[in-house]
């Protein structure tokens, strides 16, 4: 039997239909075995990226360092009182480390006790008295200081004046960086923003010769910093800040230790217990804070008990003995205005 030729065009129709729906088939089928990779999360920020080696990095604070280099790339940032009451900046990176970062300044001894929580992390800084030296040497630290390294490593900044023009080209220093530690959770944890909590504009922290200021900018979602009454701009053009800002509550003491022009060098005691306030998404939060060794994490509890996760992203950290104003948000009526109390 012979079929005519409109017959024999629909069967080879169809037979490359049932050919590509076949095909189609395997391919969805290939599809869905194909599983996404799940997003890596940074331990020390909760936001995605990498957990790569630690380095913590002395950067100075007096008004003629800024605009600081690199600061917006780091995970975590605490603020330190040092000699003068003045303030000095402890950086933590590890997601990711910038080319530059500065200026660098000395190593201080509360620097010692707070790097210990975090294991073996490579330490940059511009130098340390002779009494501080065994200690840095003894301590689980990998000493990657400037009396350790070449000019081109730590070089001096021409646009800027000694002591403030010291600058850090992190690239070499790594490469050579042995057997550090990989970013670990640290204590804190991260999740939605709890009920409880005020709703705040803003808060000022103090110490004896510094402040900072912390706005809360609903647009960009985080706190935007000031320094001593000033925006805190880096030296990239953008205004420092996050979505954590953390307040604690610490005993401040005078050490052993003193800067060459006869100073004391205050210490900072973060190993125990105490309070402070944990600020996110535009509130505040009492709560208690906790370390029970060197070696361990800092945990953060409200007032009740209850956990208070952090937001994902950068965290500051301001250690401090005094109280912060915090700029209430009081009620939306047209006299209304925030009102600041101690």
């Amino acid at each position: 039997m012979r079929l005519s030729k409109p017959i024999f065009g629909l069967i080879s129709i169809g037979i490359v239909l049932v050919s590509l729906l076949t095909s189609c088939e395997v391919v969805s089928n290939q599809v869905s075995k194909i599983k996404p990779k799940p997003v890596v999360l940074n331990s020390f920020t909760g936001a995605p990226g990498i957990n790569g080696p630690v380095l913590a990095v002395k950067v100075d604070d007096t008004n003629a360092a800024h605009p600081q280099i690199g600061l917006e790339y780091a995970d975590v940032i605490y603020i330190e009182q040092v000699e003068a009451g003045l303030t000095r900046l402890l950086a933590i990176f590890s997601a990711n480390i910038p080319n530059n970062i500065g200026p660098i300044r000395s190593v201080r001894i509360g620097d010692i006790e707070l790097l210990a929580q975090y294991g073996r992390v490579g330490l940059a800084y511009s130098g340390a008295q002779s009494k501080m030296r065994p200690v840095i040497a003894a301590a689980n630290i990998a000493d990657l200081g400037a009396e350790h390294n070449s000019p081109t490593v730590y070089f001096r900044d021409p646009n800027r004046s000694a002591p403030t023009d010291m600058v850090l080209n992190t690239a070499p220093l790594m490469a050579k960086a042995k057997n550090l530690v990989i970013a670990k959770p640290m204590g804190w944890t991260f999740g939605k923003t709890p009920e409880a909590g005020a709703a705040i504009t803003g808060v000022k922290v103090s110490w004896p010769n510094a402040n900072y200021g912390a706005l809360w900018s609903e647009n960009e979602a985080r706190w935007l910093l000031s320094h001593n009454g000033s925006p805190d701009i880096a030296a990239s053009g953008s205004q420092l800040g996050s979505p954590t800002f953390v307040i604690q509550i610490v005993k401040i003491s005078p050490s052993i230790y003193g800067d060459k022009f006869g100073g004391v060098t205050p210490m900072s005691e973060t190993v125990g217990s105490g309070h402070g306030y944990v600020l996110r998404n535009g509130k505040v939060f009492p709560a208690n804070w906790n370390r029970s060794s060197a070696e361990a994490g800092t945990n953060w509890l409200q007032r009740d008990g209850t956990e208070i996760p952090f937001a994902p992203g950068q965290i500051w950290i301001a250690l401090t003995d005094q109280e912060p104003e915090f700029s209430y948000l009081t009620p939306k009526t047209p006299s209304a205005t925030p009102t600041t109390t101690k």
